[in-house]
């Protein structure tokens, strides 16, 4: 009997990938066939090649979506067009039961080139409040699933469901040891993960680096600062280990950390708590972005899982004294956390995604 295809779609930064990537083994084993439809030049091509090579990826065009002003404003959507008739014929080809789609600009075109084929859409959003790409994707969808409650009454035209946060099974399955020999750190203080998020952040390196020799009277530093972000003159500090971006080292990293400095990216956020990692989050600024990244620090802040420093605010003292309040905070923010609602799995997450598919809807 021919296995049923299924087709995800989503790019532009990890956070649009890292959902499928955790829930492609769970749509295998429950019978699908799963193919990939994203950019030619996007970080989920390398993700999901890298990670899942006998998964077909099919690359389309794709314009950005931009809320500012730009000459590329009147070309891009020419790409976005060809995009769609890209993404029409591998779907009138595949003939898929379903299209998931995490978000990003690369969905877009699939989205409208599935509601041309008849196809049922499923989408996933992670933030408060609605992406662009998804906020123009919705009307076309079936369903659309959040992480938050509060995200529900932004869905239209399509039913809405709060699954909570999925949680990929192998950041479980770090080990203390291997991350310490990773970082080539010695064990012996508690350990300060600092992420800038897939493409670094200018912001939180300088706080970090400017700090040093204060942070590391009371921790070892892991610092991933972004592809090109490497200062060479701290190679051999000891106690600071600093990467450009990891991938499979992460569950590692992660566990030997003590407490993380992050961005308030939905997706890292909810790893942290659901690995109980006290975190100081320093959400993109609203002049940086369209704001839900301080949403959704906001919303950890309230419920007691992080302290929060917005960007416009950080310094050397103002970012010393919140890393060392996280310190000072570690063991309470740990008991809250161990409060929470369990995340979902990714094999419930597919579950749930697949009761939309033509043999199930």
């Amino acid at each position: 009997m021919t296995r049923p295809n299924i087709i995800l779609t989503g790019g532009g930064t990890a956070g649009h990938v890292s959902l499928n990537q955790a829930i492609i083994p769970s749509l295998t084993e429950q019978g699908y066939d799963v193919h990939y439809i994203g950019s030619r030049d996007g970080i989920e091509k390398n993700l999901i090649t890298g990670s899942f090579p006998s998964v077909p990826y099919y690359e389309i065009s794709s314009g950005k979506l931009r809320r500012y002003f730009s000459m590329k404003n009147f070309t891009d959507p020419f790409k976005v067009g060809a995009g769609v008739l890209q993404a029409y014929r591998v779907i009138r080809k595949l003939k898929p039961s379903l299209i998931f789609s995490k978000g990003g600009f690369v969905s877009v075109p699939v989205i409208l080139a599935a509601r041309m084929a008849g196809v049922p859409v499923v989408i996933h959003e992670s933030d408060v409040t609605p992406g662009l790409a998804n906020k123009l994707a919705m009307p076309f969808a079936d369903h659309v699933f959040t992480v938050f409650p509060e995200t529900v009454p932004h869905v239209k035209k399509a039913e809405a469901t709060c699954t909570g946060a999925v949680i990929r099974q192998e950041l479980f399955e770090g080990s203390k040891g291997e991350g310490l020999r990773i970082a080539g750190l010695p064990g012996r203080k508690p350990v300060l993960l600092v992420m800038g998020g897939s493409q670094g952040s200018a912001v939180l390196n300088e706080a970090v680096r400017s700090s040093l020799p204060e942070l590391l009277k009371t921790a070892d530093i892991i610092h991933l600062c972004g592809k090109g972000h490497l200062d060479a003159t701290l190679e051999q500090m000891e106690g600071y280990s600093q990467f450009e971006y990891v991938t499979d080292e992460l569950r590692h990293l992660l566990k030997a950390a003590d407490y993380v400095v992050s961005r308030a990216g939905s997706n890292s956020i909810f790893e942290f708590l659901a690995l109980r990692l006290p975190m100081l989050l320093i959400p993109l600024s609203a002049e940086k972005s369209r704001g839900d990244q301080i949403l959704n620090a906001r919303m950890f802040e309230k419920a007691g899982f992080a302290e929060v420093l917005q960007e416009e605010e950080v310094g050397r003292q103002s970012f010393l004294g919140s890393v060392h309040s996280l310190q000072d905070r570690a063991q309470e923010i740990i008991l809250k956390m161990e409060q929470a609602e369990p995340p979902k799995t990714p094999e419930e997450m597919a579950s749930l995604i697949l009761s939309h598919s033509r043999e199930n809807g």
